[in-house]
């Protein structure tokens, strides 16, 4: 190329740079949130709910937690913490919270709930779902935008976009109103993976979103409850789940917790 060419070339880019530094943040700027969101709890009820949730016993450690819920399209609607600041839970815990509510808006229909507790043998090798926790990933884009030191609050940057992203553990639960419609769902992180889903649980439950048509737990009371059914298997890693939808223990404090979880209304 000649050197004229080359001069022209870079002229031409540079021109190009202002409309590229000009177009909007992802989704951000192009998304009505107060319209997206307008079904689902706003920061207040869900720091509240999941404040609630939290300070009750779990069987985990007893720790703070992070709250996302997103809405059926996978916009993310509300995000929320229960310590004094950002850093009083596990940082990488606000992400996960995001792809849990995902998943579980992303994975569960009008008729049929799953939890992401219910995905974790199925995704395993061998499981009906193996591979699934390498789809839709995270938009780290959305994910990490913005000021750290709005994490968490009523503007948390992340609200407004698609977080994307599968998460394959207890903590992720879809929302129904009272009509059985199916609006989003919640995902909750900071403890270990079977508090996280009974704190979900309860949180989902003190929205008045709990009202679940079916799932795969078994429990026509508890639909979308995790399912503790993962025994060892000879000559095996991994064990193996009876039903299909098993969740390995963390506790027996937590499991004897998540049978007695509210029942749906």
């Amino acid at each position: 190329m000649s050197k004229n060419r080359f001069l022209i070339a870079v002229l031409a880019l540079s021109a190009c740079l202002p409309a590229f530094a000009g177009a909007p943040d992802n989704d951000h700027d192009q998304i009505d949130v107060a319209a997206a969101c307008k079904l689902l709890p706003n920061h207040a009820q869900l720091q509240w709910a999941l404040s609630g949730a939290q300070s009750q016993s779990n069987g985990g450690f007893g720790l703070n937690m992070w709250g996302t819920v997103v809405n059926r399209d996978g916009i993310v609607c509300a995000v929320a913490f229960t310590g004094a600041n950002r850093g009083s839970q596990w940082p990488g815990s606000r992400v996960i919270s995001a792809q849990k509510a995902n998943t579980a808006n992303a994975f569960s229909l009008p008729a049929l709930a799953l939890s992401t507790a219910n995905l974790y043998s199925a995704v395993q090798p061998g499981g009906s779902l193996y591979g699934l926790q390498a789809s839709n990933p995270v938009s780290t884009h959305v994910a990490y935008r913005g000021d750290p030191s709005d994490y968490g609050k009523a503007n948390d940057p992340m609200i407004g976009g698609r977080i994307g992203g599968v998460n394959v553990f207890g903590g992720g639960l879809a929302l129904y109103n009272s009509k059985g419609e199916l609006i989003g769902a919640i995902g909750v992180s900071g403890d270990s993976s079977c508090a996280d889903h009974n704190i979900a649980w309860r949180t989902r439950h003190a929205l008045k979103l709990d009202y679940v048509p079916a799932g795969v737990s078994g429990d026509p009371t508890r639909p979308d409850n995790i399912v503790y059914d993962i025994t060892n298997a000879p000559d095996l890693a991994l064990g193996v789940s009876a039903k299909g939808w098993g969740h390995p223990t963390c506790s027996t404090a937590a499991t004897t917790i998540a049978a007695g979880l509210p029942a749906i209304p």
